[in-house]
C-alpha cells in the first residue's frame, strides 16, 4: 500500500501530469454547464416535450423537418446571420480605428480609453432601454434634433428597414471597447524598431499601418472576428428589449425565436431544442471556417 502511494505521489509530482489536477475543476465546470446541456439539447430535439416534462414523445426527425418548413424559423435564422454581417465587421473596424488613434500613451488617450470602455461594463438591457427612449419618435432626443433641422424624424426601431441596422449600431457602441482594448494591447506589442526602419525608408503612416500594424496584429484581429461572430449569432438581449422582434418580425433572431417556442405557450421545448441544435451547427461551421481562414492568413503573414 505504501509503495502504491509513493508511485502515485511520484506520478502526480511530474509537471506534465500535475497539470491535469489544475485543469480538473475547469473541466468539471465545462462538462456540467456546457457539455451536459449540449447533449441534453441534442436529445430533446428528437422529442415532443414541454418545459414541464409531461407527455414526452419520441418523434424522430419530425422537429427538424418542421423547422425547414417553418418560414418564421428560417426568417429568424437569416436575421441572426444578417445581424452578424452588420455587427461583426463594424465592431472590429471601429475597435481597430480607435485602437490606432489612441495607441500613444498620453494622458488624454488614457482618459478616452477609459471612457470608451464604460459601456462595456454597463448592462445591455439598460443600454437597450436608454436607446429605445433616445430614438423614440415621440419623446426621443435624436428624432427631435432631426425635426429641428427640418428633416423627418426616422422611425429607428419601428422601421422594418432601419430596425436591424439600428440594433447593430447600438451593439457596436456598447461592445467596441473590448475589441479596442485587445487590439490596443496587440499594437503596443509591436517592436518600435519596425516603425523606425519604415520611417528611414520613407514609408508614410498609411503604408506603415497596412504593411506593419495590420500584419503584426493578425492573430488578435482573428480572435476579435471569431469571438464577435459567435456572440453575434447568439444575439438576444438587445433585440428582445429594444424591438421585441418587431416590426413585422424583421428583427426576430434565432435565439429569440427559440425562447418564444420553448418558454412561451405552447411551450414546445422539443422543437426549441431542435432549432438550438441547428443554430449550434451553423455557428460551429462558421467558427471553424473563420478559424481556418485566420490560420491561413497568419501563415501567409509570417
Amino acid at each position: 500500500m505504501t509503495d502504491r502511494i509513493k508511485r502515485l505521489g511520484h506520478y502526480w509530482n511530474q509537471p506534465s501530469n500535475a497539470a491535469y489536477l489544475f485543469l480538473l475543476p475547469s473541466l468539471l465546470i465545462l462538462s456540467l454547464f456546457i457539455i451536459v446541456p449540449l447533449v441534453g439539447t441534442f436529445v430533446l430535439g428528437f422529442t415532443n416535450i414541454n418545459i414541464f416534462f409531461t407527455n414526452t414523445e419520441f418523434v424522430n426527425f419530425d422537429n427538424y423537418i418542421r423547422l425547414f418548413s417553418d418560414k418564421r424559423a428560417i426568417n429568424a435564422l437569416w436575421h441572426s446571420v444578417y445581424f452578424t454581417l452588420l455587427e461583426t465587421p463594424a465592431q472590429v473596424i471601429v475597435g481597430l480605428l480607435f485602437a490606432v488613434l489612441l495607441s500613444r500613451n498620453t494622458k488624454f488617450n488614457k482618459i478616452c480609453r477609459s471612457m470608451f470602455y464604460i459601456p462595456v461594463i454597463c448592462s445591455l438591457t439598460s443600454i437597450a432601454i436608454i436607446f429605445s427612449m433616445l430614438l423614440d419618435p415621440n419623446i426621443g432626443a435624436i428624432p427631435y434634433l432631426f425635426t429641428k433641422i427640418g428633416m423627418a424624424a426616422p422611425q429607428f426601431f419601428r422601421d422594418p428597414v432601419l430596425a436591424m441596422p439600428t440594433v447593430a449600431t447600438m451593439t457596436v457602441w456598447k461592445n467596441f471597447g473590448v475589441t479596442m482594448t485587445i487590439l490596443l494591447t496587440a499594437i503596443h506589442g509591436i517592436s518600435p524598431s519596425l516603425y523606425e526602419s519604415a520611417e528611414i525608408d520613407g514609408a508614410t503612416k498609411r503604408q506603415q499601418f497596412f504593411n506593419i500594424t495590420i500584419p503584426q496584429i493578425v492573430p488578435s484581429l482573428g480572435f476579435c472576428l471569431l469571438t464577435n461572430l459567435i456572440g453575434s449569432m447568439q444575439v438576444f438581449d438587445q433585440v428582445y428589449v429594444a424591438t421585441g422582434g418587431g416590426p413585422q418580425y424583421k428583427t426576430e433572431t434565432a435565439v429569440q425565436y427559440i425562447y418564444s417556442r420553448g418558454f412561451s405557450a405552447p411551450y414546445e421545448l422539443g422543437y426549441a431544442s431542435a432549432i438550438s441544435t441547428v443554430l449550434f451547427v451553423i455557428i460551429a461551421i462558421l467558427a471553424v471556417s473563420m478559424n481556418l481562414f485566420i490560420s491561413k492568413k497568419e501563415r501567409e503573414m509570417r
